[in-house]
């Protein structure tokens, strides 16, 4: 890439972090710390609320939004766009939670007896959280999970294993593959991985002093460095508890009319790519409805800032028709 290429694209990233903050004034940002008891945890997550949340008595629909592996529930404000695109809206609530270094499962052994269990602190502690201290429409109707990374592996694991929860669950950049390349490790059957360069003894101290600095965005006492927001124990014992959790198992044993709405994408440069392809061939073969779309681009917030405005269009649209806000596509017999 040349130098007046970069320069155009940080100057467009930076137009786009402009916008997006001034359109976050707008909006009602709020950090809510609570007790989550799946994990044993004072816990964090940020909402934002509707420009007229405080002055109106309405109910509304809820996003949830997941972050990625070594990212925080700070991750989803204002480098990746969701207050711009939440600011579309007159009548939606963005929830973004935190859950570590955890890919949203719930451990199979702890350590140190400190429970992680990840999918539970989700699922039933936020989202009871949410409900019961603001105004949503509590039922599935009215409930969509999207994802990047590490959160895209989350929302569409969590969202098949809890069909009964979500309308939509959406994947952006999503590691789809990764419940399934442990079960292969588990089973003896995985290729060897890339060689990583060796790190002098210089370098492993200096890397062990980051992860170990806490991350004053966070805010969360001992839940602010790397090490302490990695689980100790293990997260799967053994291949059927990877199963459990792999949306390339789990689309086969949902019954297809339990199956909320799937949302799919990834950028043409990122080699997660795969796993999105296949997972929409499979929903393809199996005639289920879902959307796909992929973009040019890498695993990285310039391409997250396009692809949250295609995620929260399509999941809003899904919530909005199911919960009768919109005209049906076909005409209904007459009786």
């Amino acid at each position: 890439m040349t130098k007046r290429m970069l320069r155009t694209a940080g100057f467009v990233f930076l137009c786009a972090v402009v916008a997006v903050a001034a359109m976050a004034q707008s909006l009602e940002l709020r950090t809510v710390e609570f007790e989550s008891p799946a994990v044993g945890r004072t816990m964090k997550y940020n909402i934002l609320l509707p420009r007229d949340y405080e002055s109106s008595s309405q109910r509304y629909p809820v996003l949830y939004l997941l972050h990625g592996l070594t990212q925080n529930y700070t991750a989803w404000g204002l480098s990746n766009g969701s207050p711009y695109y939440a600011g579309l809206y007159d009548d939606l609530i963005v929830v973004m939670p935190d859950a570590g270094n955890s890919w949203y499962v719930n451990w199979a052994p702890n350590q140190d007896g400190q429970p992680n269990n990840w999918e539970d602190h989700i699922v039933q502690d936020v989202v009871n959280h949410v409900d019961w201290n603001f105004r949503t429409i509590a039922r599935r109707e009215g409930r969509a999970i999207a994802g990047l990374s590490m959160g895209g592996f989350g929302a569409i694991s969590l969202g098949l294993r809890n069909p009964e929860m979500f309308i939509s669950i959406g994947s952006t950049s999503g590691a789809l593959e990764h419940a399934r390349q442990a079960a292969a490790r588990l089973r003896g059957e995985a290729q060897p991985g890339r060689q990583r360069r060796q790190l002098s003894d210089e370098e492993r101290a200096a890397a062990e002093a980051r992860r170990r600095r806490p991350n004053p965005l966070i805010g969360i006492r001992g839940f602010s460095s790397q090490v302490e927001r990695s689980p100790e124990g293990q997260e799967y014992a053994t291949a059927e508890d990877a199963d459990a959790y792999d949306p390339f198992v789990l689309i086969h044993q949902v019954p297809k009319a339990a199956l909320p709405h799937i949302y799919i994408d990834c950028g043409t440069e990122d080699r997660l790519i795969a796993g999105a392809k296949e997972l929409a061939g499979i929903l393809l073969e199996k005639e289920i409805p879902f959307d796909y779309m992929q973009l040019a681009g890498a695993h990285n917030a310039a391409y997250w800032i396009q692809s949250i405005g295609h995620i929260m269009s399509v999941q809003y649209e899904v919530m909005q028709r199911a919960l009768g806000q919109r005209p049906f596509g076909r005409q209904r017999p007459r009786s």
